[in-house]
C-alpha cells in the first residue's frame, strides 16, 4: 500500500496512494459507500486507471464501540497516523454526558487547526434567502483552541469551587455573581495559534486568486482572546501583499475618502488583498444583507462554528456542505461530513450523500487530482440543476438512485 507523505513542505501523492476512511454512524452506512462509488468512478474516467484509490475501512464510534469496546481503536488512531489523508462520515456526539465529541477528539490528535467549510450555492436547491447565488465564501476556523480547549468544571464541583476561589483571592475577581454554584470554563487563545490559522486562510485566498480576507472576532468584549486573534491576523497580513482597513482609514483621516478609496481600488489591480475585521454578531447579519462582499474569512472556534452552519443554510443546510480539518504544516488531514448521523434514516437509503460527496471533491482537491475532483463538482451540479435529488432538497431519489443519476452526468 502506497502512502501519501510530506516532502520539503508539501504533499507527495502517489497513483494508487491508500486512502483510510470511516464509514460512520447512522446515515454513514448509506452515505460512505455512495462517496466512494462516485470517486472511484471519477477517478477512473479522469485518469483512465493511471491513477487508484486504495481504500482502508477504520472502525469509529458507536459500532467501533459495540464491537471492539473502544470508540477510537488505536488501530484507526496508528493507520490515521501513518496516512495522512482520510475522510468520515458523521459520528455521534453525545451531548451533556458520556465521551467528549469524537470529532473534536480526532482534530485534537493531529493537530488539525483548520476547520475549512467552503460554502456555495448549487442552482435549483431551495434556500430561504432570495440570492443564495451571492454566497461564495470559505470559512477558516481555528480548530484546536477557544472551546475546543475542552477546559471546563461542572457546576459545585470541588474543582471549580477551588478555581473561583483562586481567581478571587489570588486575581480579584469579583465579577463571578454566583461564585458558589457557577461552572467555568477557559478560554485559550494563542498568538501561534491564530497565526498558523490566519497564514492557511491566506495561502488559500492566493491560491484562488481571493482578493477580501475578513477576521471575524468578538474583540469588542474579549479584548484579550478575541481581541488578541484580531491583532495576530493583521500582524500576519504584513507578512503578505495586503491592503487593510486600517490602512484605508488612515488615508481617509490624513486626506479625504475619495482618496482612501482609490488607493484600495489601485491596491486591489495590483493584486492585493483588501483586509478588514468584523465584529462576530455584526458579520452575521452583513452575511444575510451583502454576502457578495466576503470572500475569506478566519475567526476562531465558537464563531467559526455558528457562522459556518449559518452560511450553510443560506445556500440550502448543512446536507450540500462539505468540510475539512487540515494541518498545513504536516500535511494530515481528515475530510468529512458536516451534518449529523440522522438515525432516524440511517439504513434506509434516503440519505443525501451531497455534504460527504463535496468533501471528497476537497480531499481529491487536496491530494492534487483536480480533474477528477472537477468531474465530480459539475457532474453534482447538473444532477441538483435537473431536479434529480434526494428527498431533503425536494426530490423522491433514494440515495442509490442520486449517486447513480450523478455518475450517468460524468
Amino acid at each position: 500500500m502506497a502512502k501519501i507523505n510530506m516532502t520539503d513542505g508539501k504533499l507527495s501523492v502517489p497513483n494508487q496512494p491508500t486512502i483510510p476512511y470511516i464509514i460512520g454512524d447512522g446515515v454513514g452506512v448509506d452515505i460512505s459507500p455512495a462517496m466512494i462509488d462516485i470517486v472511484d468512478t471519477a477517478v477512473l474516467k479522469a485518469y483512465d486507471g493511471e491513477k487508484k484509490i486504495e481504500w482502508q475501512e477504520l472502525a469509529a464510534g458507536q459500532e467501533a464501540f459495540q464491537t471492539l469496546g473502544d470508540y477510537l481503536p488505536k488501530e484507526t488512531l496508528t493507520a490515521l497516523t501513518e496516512n495522512l489523508v482520510a475522510i468520515k462520515g458523521p459520528l455521534m456526539t453525545p451531548v451533556g454526558e458520556g465521551f467528549r465529541s469524537l470529532n473534536v477528539t480526532l482534530r485534537q490528535s493531529f493537530d488539525l487547526f483548520a476547520n475549512v467549510r467552503p460554502i456555495t450555492y448549487f442552482t435549483g436547491v431551495e434556500s430561504p434567502v432570495k440570492h443564495p447565488e451571492k454566497v461564495q465564501m470559505t470559512v477558516f476556523r481555528e480548530n484546536t483552541e477557544d472551546i475546543y480547549a475542552g477546559i471546563e468544571f461542572e457546576s459545585e464541583s470541588p474543582r471549580a469551587l477551588a478555581l473561583i476561589e483562586r481567581l478571587k483571592t489570588e486575581f480579584g475577581i469579583d465579577k463571578i455573581r454566583f461564585d458558589k454554584t457557577s461552572a467555568i470554563g477557559i478560554k485559550p487563545v494563542s498568538p501561534e495559534g491564530s497565526k498558523r490559522l490566519v497564514r492557511a486562510a491566506f495561502e488559500h485566498a492566493i491560491a484562488n486568486g481571493k482578493n477580501r480576507l475578513t477576521l471575524v472576532h468578538k474583540g469588542n468584549i474579549m479584548k484579550f482572546t478575541e481581541g488578541g486573534f484580531k491583532k495576530w491576523g493583521y500582524e500576519v497580513a504584513e507578512e503578505y501583499p495586503t491592503f487593510t482597513v486600517n490602512t484605508f482609514n488612515q488615508i481617509k483621516a490624513d486626506e479625504a475618502l475619495d482618496a482612501a478609496i482609490a488607493a484600495k481600488e489601485k491596491a486591489l489591480a495590483d493584486g492585493k488583498i483588501y483586509v478588514d475585521d468584523a465584529i462576530a454578531d455584526n458579520f452575521l447579519q452583513q452575511i444575510l444583507i451583502k454576502p457578495e462582499q466576503y470572500q475569506v474569512v478566519a475567526t476562531l472556534n465558537l464563531n467559526g462554528d455558528y457562522i459556518s452552519d449559518a452560511l450553510a443554510a443560506q445556500v440550502g443546510g448543512i446536507g450540500i456542505s462539505p468540510g475539512a480539518n487540515i494541518n498545513f504544516e504536516t500535511g494530515h488531514a481528515i475530510f468529512e461530513a458536516t451534518h449529523g448521523t440522522a438515525p432516524d434514516i440511517a439504513g434506509l437509503g434516503l440519505a443525501n450523500p451531497s455534504s460527504l460527496l463535496l468533501s471528497s471533491v476537497m480531499m481529491l482537491e487536496f491530494m492534487g487530482w483536480l480533474d477528477a475532483a472537477s468531474l465530480i463538482k459539475r457532474a453534482l451540479s447538473k444532477t441538483i440543476a435537473d431536479g434529480h435529488t434526494t428527498r431533503d432538497l425536494g426530490g423522491t431519489l433514494s440515495t442509490a438512485e442520486f449517486t447513480a443519476a450523478i455518475i450517468a452526468n460524468f
